[in-house]
């Protein structure tokens, strides 16, 4: 496989003498297979220079655009990928299902008459779309496995396998958890990660020959932008070395970061992984640098196993909480996504509603009057009806201990407070989806 970066900023292009280097479009990515399936990672700035260079490539051509999500800096290039206006063309666009509304729908939004002045149904190419949910695809004889993220809106992050080689585009993702290991287990071992679905996005990496992860924030930069769906280079040091990748391409450089300080990351970056005693190669991604992964025939490469699975519109969701506040605005984000929502105010009465009522999923409250979350939660795993309910705990107690307590009671997910409501629904989206996972 051939990768080539065409967009390496994130939240807004920064053209200008100080981000020469590293470069100054959003987000786009190049990846072609040794047979010539092509794959845009993302369509930010960046695809209006990839667009133009592929204007140069055989006709009719054929090219599969990968959203991670749709917001505007991951697809504000769309407009100006000039492949789209050229008859006889194919394009397929891929993107996460349950964003507010169809993918074509979300993208004809930025080309309507009001902001620009060509709509989405005059564009020549043969064009078509596809709602991903988590799961393993198969797009042009590629295996494209899926997986959420951790961001305030559904997004989804790519595993390409092909040539016997793997690379994987994680962007926009930020941890689940403040604190990454567990204090009573020894750091760098997978069983060791704290939260779950931590730990679920160290398996996706897995062996992998190249990683394009974000990481937009520095270590000091990061409580302060806690919740903003960003990560900072430690972590994806840390994980990506604990999950044996052989590459990784620090990327969705901060527009505040000229290039004298994506620099400085990248020296913190290498400095980090030589610390753990690892192999693991670390760069910042820069427009126009191509990577060229190849792997030893004797070797076979890693592959992701996820499962796959549907989006869940109409499940019905439970929200026991004493708090009727979070309740209310809970409810309200909830049923404009369209699910069935119903309320319980202490733990007793969630515990009654879910043995009357069957919900999809709990969202569960841990400190409540009389039976707190942890009760609650330990009677619906010691009964073999319940036992296997997706519960999405929510606490105003950010620490690893009160974490522990709730994975080790078999909570499916850990939501801290404050958190903001497109937060939430992207984390309810995702527990849907896994506990909906075909076997």
């Amino acid at each position: 496989m051939r990768v080539r970066f065409w967009g390496t900023r994130g939240s807004i292009a920064t053209p200008g003498p100080g981000t020469v280097r590293f470069g100054g479009n959003t987000s786009c990515v190049e990846i072609t297979t040794a047979v010539g399936v092509r794959f845009v990672i993302d369509c930010g700035t960046g695809a209006r220079p990839l667009g133009l260079h592929l204007m140069t490539a055989p006709k009719p051509l054929t090219a599969n655009i990968l959203l991670s999500h749709v917001h505007w800096d991951h697809i504000q290039g769309f407009p100006f990928f000039t492949p789209l206006f050229i008859p006889g063309n194919r394009i397929r666009v891929y993107g996460p299902a349950g964003a507010g509304g169809s993918l074509s729908t979300l993208l004809a939004g930025q080309m309507e008459f009001t902001y620009f002045p060509v709509s989405i149904d005059q564009l020549a190419s043969q064009l078509s779309f596809h709602e991903l949910a988590e799961g393993v695809h198969d797009i042009d004889g590629v295996r494209v496995v899926t997986q959420f993220l951790n961001h305030p809106a559904p997004a989804i992050g790519y595993r390409i396998e092909a040539d016997g080689c793997s690379a994987l585009y994680l962007c926009d993702h930020e941890p689940y958890s403040g604190t990454l290991w567990r204090g009573d287990a020894e750091p760098g071992r997978m069983e060791s990660i704290l939260h779950l679905s931590d730990r679920r996005h160290a398996q996706f990496m897995e062996g992998a020959d190249l990683v394009i992860h974000d990481a937009q924030y520095t270590p000091e930069e990061y409580p302060a932008k806690r919740n903003w769906g960003h990560s900072t280079y430690r972590y994806v040091v840390e994980m990506a070395a604990m999950a044996r990748v052989r590459r990784v391409a620090l990327t969705h450089h901060d527009p505040l970061h000229d290039d004298e300080f994506v620099a400085c990351v990248e020296e913190r970056a290498r400095e980090a992984a030589g610390k753990l005693g690892c192999a693991l190669e670390v760069c910042c991604a820069a427009e126009g640098m191509e990577i060229e992964l190849a792997r030893d025939v004797a070797q076979p490469a890693a592959s992701a196993t996820v499962t796959s699975s549907s989006p869940a519109r109409a499940a019905r969701i439970l929200i026991g909480d004493d708090d009727p506040d979070v309740r209310l605005l809970a409810r309200r984000i909830l049923e404009k996504q369209g699910y069935q929502v119903a309320e319980a105010k202490d733990g007793v009465e969630t515990l009654r509603s879910v043995r009357e009522d069957s919900p999809d999923l709990l969202i569960l409250d841990i400190l409540m009057p009389g039976l707190d979350g942890i009760g609650v939660l330990q009677a619906l795993r010691s009964d073999r009806q319940t036992a296997d309910l997706p519960v999405l705990l929510l606490t105003s107690q950010a620490d690893e201990p009160t974490e522990r307590i709730g994975f080790d009671a078999g909570a499916t997910d850990f939501l801290t407070k404050p958190f903001s409501l497109p937060q939430l629904a992207a984390r309810v989206q995702a527990c849907l989806a896994r506990a909906n996972a075909v076997p």
